[in-house]
């Protein structure tokens, strides 16, 4: 059974930093590429990040280039979130998940992601 864990949200100022962690369990994490994505009060769950099985490549949503930055360590079986400059539209509850097919593309779609965490709250207050 595939488990994904996320942790490290928090109430945060803005222009803050935080940095989310996601450890998952159940499949062999090295072959797998791996997504988080976010959902705020209100409003649909959104992409923020994709990053392949090896860490190489990575595609950012334009809301948070520049300011967030994933990694994955293959020997920890975690990828990480660093947030940075956080702004209050930062705030929602943010979800790692897994690739629905091993392999890594340019995709937004939730369709496209198979296992999902939690979620962590992250809160910018103003």
């Amino acid at each position: 059974q595939v488990q994904l864990v996320e942790s490290g949200g928090g109430l945060v100022q803005t222009g803050g930093s935080l940095r989310l962690s996601c450890v998952v369990s159940g499949l062999d994490f090295s072959n797998w590429s791996m997504g988080w994505f976010r959902q705020a009060p209100g409003k649909e769950r959104e992409f923020v990040v994709s990053i392949n099985r090896i860490g190489t490549t990575t595609y950012y949503a334009d809301s948070v280039k520049g300011r967030f930055t994933a990694s994955k360590d293959n020997a920890k079986n975690t990828v990480y979130l660093e947030m940075n400059n956080l702004k209050p539209e930062d705030t929602a509850v943010y979800y790692c998940a897994t690739f629905s097919s091993v392999g890594w593309y340019r995709t937004t779609r939730e369709r496209d992601f198979a296992s999902w965490g939690q979620g962590t709250q992250v809160t910018v207050s103003s």
